[in-house]
């Protein structure tokens, strides 16, 4: 189903290096116990196991991602905070979700959770709390391309209201 709130992917194409390995260490593990079916096996294994990661490990964002495509944006900052607090703590987690939680993601869960949480800042009417976030997002991430384009966003309505 189509989301209709705005959410972006970015994927890391490196990052599935990682994945085919862990994919391989499975095939491994079935072939050695001579299961007929090692590929099948292994492929259900593997996405089993990527459920069960990302069902358990980041809890509070997917939290924040249910609360925010149901417009509920203020429990989904909680959410949001709650998952920047845990990713802040275990930030080696996040720094290798590619073989932790077997993610793709192009940015960190840290950088999502701030990123998020601006934007819903900003979806109830609190502009200056989102661009604080934003800037803080840029700060700890000075290559965030979606903070550096909410602040030009928000730089570009200010603006206007000016005029």
């Amino acid at each position: 189903m189509a989301s209709s709130k705005p959410i972006i992917r970015q994927i890391n194409w490196l990052s599935l290096i990682p994945q085919i390995i862990v994919f391989c260490l499975i095939l491994s593990i079935f072939h050695l116990l001579r299961a007929d079916d090692a590929f099948l096996f292994s492929a259900v294994s593997y996405f089993c196991l990527t459920f069960l990661l990302k069902l358990m490990i980041p809890i509070n964002h997917r939290k924040g991602i249910k609360y925010f495509k149901s417009g509920n944006y203020e429990k989904a900052v909680l959410e949001f905070g709650k998952s920047r607090q845990f990713f802040t703590r275990h930030r080696w987690i996040d720094k290798y979700r590619s073989l932790f939680l077997l993610s793709s993601s192009r940015i960190s869960y840290l950088e999502m959770a701030m990123i998020n949480a601006a934007f819903c800042y900003s979806q109830n009417g609190d502009g200056k709390k989102s661009k604080e976030l934003y800037e803080e997002t840029l700060l700890m991430f000075p290559d965030s391309q979606i903070a550096l384009s909410a602040l030009k966003l928000y730089e570009s309505a200010q603006s206007i209201k000016q005029d």
